[in-house]
């Protein structure tokens, strides 16, 4: 097992029907989930430590360029295409599993924050069923969009432990749930 069995969470807005993405972005814009996103990814346990979040290729070209690098966060981006070039400080590997060596083996423990999956689809489905994977960090939107990307199902190997009150923001209303793997 990796990172001495610490794992890893994945954060991901879903709406109803578990929609995610549509055409490489998101189908609405919600900034207080943007900025929950940000709140959860970039407060490390430590001021000593940076949290890790790692993407899909797909996930990191549909950052805004302004944006990217994620700040205050190792990025750390999955791709097959060894010749793809990323900015400095950006880290890439093939697979998951190889992404989790990574953060293992080049980011001593001392400084090491907390690792975050946050995209997309096809990252997520595995991420879901790795056994690393403990925490879920969900925004729950309560309508429906016309995604193309999908979330998978949510086993019953993870519990609902918190969820905030509802939110209204561009006339759609979320709220966020964290699940933990039991």
């Amino acid at each position: 097992m990796f990172l001495n069995n610490s794992g890893f969470s994945i954060v991901v807005a879903l709406d109803q029907n578990r929609g995610i993405g549509k055409a490489g972005g998101l189908p609405w814009h919600l900034p207080g989930d943007l900025k929950h996103f940000k709140e959860i990814t970039a407060r490390a346990p430590d001021p000593r430590r940076m949290n890790i979040v790692v993407m899909g290729r797909k996930t990191w070209e549909s950052l805004p360029e302004k944006f990217r690098p994620l700040p205050r966060r190792i990025n750390v981006v999955l791709t097959h295409d060894t010749r793809k070039v990323f900015p400095t400080g950006v880290r890439s590997a093939g697979s998951l599993d190889d992404a989790l060596r990574l953060v293992e083996t080049s980011i001593p423990a001392p400084e090491r924050g907390e690792i975050f999956i946050i995209g997309g689809g096809e990252i997520f489905q595995q991420a879901l069923r790795h056994p690393s994977c403990k925490k879920l960090y969900l925004t729950r939107i309560h309508q429906t969009f016309d995604c193309d990307t999908f979330f998978s199902e949510i086993s019953k190997s993870f519990k609902d432990v918190s969820r905030s009150s509802d939110i209204t923001e561009n006339g759609i209303t979320y709220h966020f749930a964290d699940y933990q793997k039991i």
